[in-house]
């Protein structure tokens, strides 16, 4: 069997086995492996296929993999579902106090309640949503 073509299995076998690891390296030493096979094809000797699978595998481990990791735990910034609702302005439909309320939020309606109990937000008001409770918008009135 050729050198080219066994780097190329070793390189589609790390690439396989990264898919189920997610380290970043496998994938990064199978790209070795595969630029090794690239240079075994162009006829480079045994000890220089491995020179080559060393140090493009060392600089890969070395310079990629950091950057990969820190990219892969960096949070997201943005926020989705009911976290991007908390901050939006709402408008009240029905009147808004401790035991009911109704707002559009977004262009659907929510039952809402007042953040502080004591407070009635009337109908026609624009209220901030606080918070999400479950399927309840806490808001407080815009002054």
């Amino acid at each position: 069997m050729d050198p080219w073509l066994i780097w190329l299995i070793i390189g589609l076998a790390l690439a396989i086995a990264e898919i189920f690891t997610l380290t970043a390296a496998l994938g990064l030493l199978g790209a070795a492996a595969v630029t090794t096979a690239g240079s075994a094809a162009i006829g480079l000797p045994v000890t220089g296929q491995l020179v080559v699978f060393s140090v493009v595998s060392a600089a890969g481990v070395v310079l990629v993999r950091p950057w990969a990791r820190r990219m892969m735990l960096q949070p997201r910034l943005e926020r989705f579902g009911v976290d991007a609702l908390v901050g939006a302005s709402a408008y009240v439909l029905s009147e808004v106090n401790d035991h009911e309320g109704l707002v559009r939020l977004r262009g659907e309606d929510w039952t809402a309640r007042p953040y502080d109990e004591s407070v009635v937000i009337p109908a026609g008001s624009t209220v901030d949503v606080l918070h999400i409770d479950g399927s309840t918008a806490v808001v407080y009135p815009r002054e």
